[in-house]
C-alpha cells in the first residue's frame, strides 16, 4: 500500500493467483470491460501462443470518491499459473494487498488447485508475510463446466473458513464484480485496521467501495453484492508481521477430500 497524504491517495495492490488456465486473466479482462475510460488504464497483457500468461497482467484502477476530494488507485495483477513460475509468482507477490485464488471448479483440477494454495502460502512467507494475515477471497470459476465440485461441496467447504468464497463464470462476467469487490472491501477494512486510513484520510471506506462499484457498472448494491458469497466473512485481520500457519479455510484448502487426494478451495488461469 502506498499513501499521498497530500492528494489523498490511496494505492492498493491485488494480485489474482492460481493455477494455469483456471481464469485469471479473464477476470481482468472482465473487470476492464465493465470500467469506464476515466477509470481504467491500459490493460497490459503477456501471453505465450497458447493462451498462459507468460509473467504477468496488469491492470490498473482509479476510483474517486464521491465527493470527489480522495482517490482510491488499484493494481491489479495476475501470476503465471505453471509450476515452473513459482520465483515469477513470489516477485509479483510483493507487496501485495490482497490476493484472489481463482480456483477451477472441475473435479479433475482439485490438485492443482491444493497445490496452488500451498504454493500462494509458501510463496507469501517467503516474502515474510503469512496468509493467515492476507486478505484473500476464493473464486470457483468455470461452473458452467460438467464435473465439477457440488454448490453443496462448495457451501461446506466455504463454511469451514473464514474467507469470502464465490461461484463465477468469469468469461461471462458473472461472479467476477463480485469478487472483485469483496477483495477490495476485506483489503480496505484490514488496511484500515492496520493504519488508521479513514481518520487519516477523512474518507469513508464504504464510500469509496460504491464509487468503484458505480463505476465498474453495478446495478446492484455493494451490500448485496458482496452477501453472494457462499461463504466466509469481511472481519479485518491483524497486523501483517504476526507469524501464523494459515487460516481454517487455508488449511481446509489443502487438506484431503475423499480417498487421501488433495483438496482445495482455490486455483487461477
Amino acid at each position: 500500500m502506498q499513501l499521498d497524504f497530500a492528494a489523498r491517495e490511496v494505492t492498493m495492490k491485488l494480485v489474482y493467483y492460481g493455477p494455469a488456465l483456471s481464469g485469471k486473466t479473464t477476470n481482468l479482462v472482465a473487470l476492464h470491460d465493465r470500467a469506464g475510460q476515466q477509470a481504467r488504464g491500459r490493460l497490459m497483457t503477456l501471453e505465450t501462443k497458447n493462451d498462459r500468461t507468460l509473467f504477468f497482467d496488469l491492470l490498473p484502477l482509479t476510483f474517486k470518491s464521491e465527493t470527489g476530494d480522495a482517490k482510491l488507485r488499484i493494481k491489479l495483477f495476475t501470476v503465471p499459473g505453471q509450476p515452473i513460475h513459482s520465483s515469477t509468482r513470489k516477485l509479483v507477490l510483493q507487496g501485495a494487498d490482497g490476493v484472489v485464488l481463482v480456483a477451477d471448479s472441475r473435479v479433475s483440477e482439485t490438485e492443482n488447485n491444493a497445490a496452488s494454495f500451498i504454493d500462494l502460502r509458501d510463496n507469501l512467507r517467503a516474502n515474510g508475510s503469512e496468509i493467515s494475515k492476507m486478505p484473500l477471497v476464493i473464486q470457483f470459476n468455470k461452473r458452467d463446466l460438467p464435473e465439477i465440485r457440488s454448490d453443496d461441496e462448495l457451501a461446506q467447504m466455504a463454511a469451514r473458513g473464514r474467507e469470502p468464497v464465490y461461484k463465477a463464470i468469469a468469461r461471462d462476467g458473472e461472479g467476477v464484480l463480485e469478487t472483485f469487490l469483496a477483495l477490495l472491501n476485506l483489503s480496505w477494512v484490514t488496511l484500515d485496521k492496520r493504519h488508521d486510513l479513514s481518520r487519516k484520510l477523512k474518507v469513508s471506506g464504504m464510500d469509496l467501495m460504491k464509487s468503484a462499484a458505480q463505476q465498474l457498472g453495478a446495478t446492484a448494491s455493494i451490500q448485496e453484492m458482496l452477501e453472494r458469497r457462499i461463504g466466509g466473512s469481511f472481519e479485518a485481520l491483524g497486523a501483517a508481521s504476526v507469524p501464523s500457519s494459515g487460516g481454517a479455510s487455508g488449511r481446509a484448502a489443502a487438506s484431503s477430500g475423499p480417498g487421501g487426494s488433495p483438496r482445495s478451495s482455490g486455483g487461477a488461469g
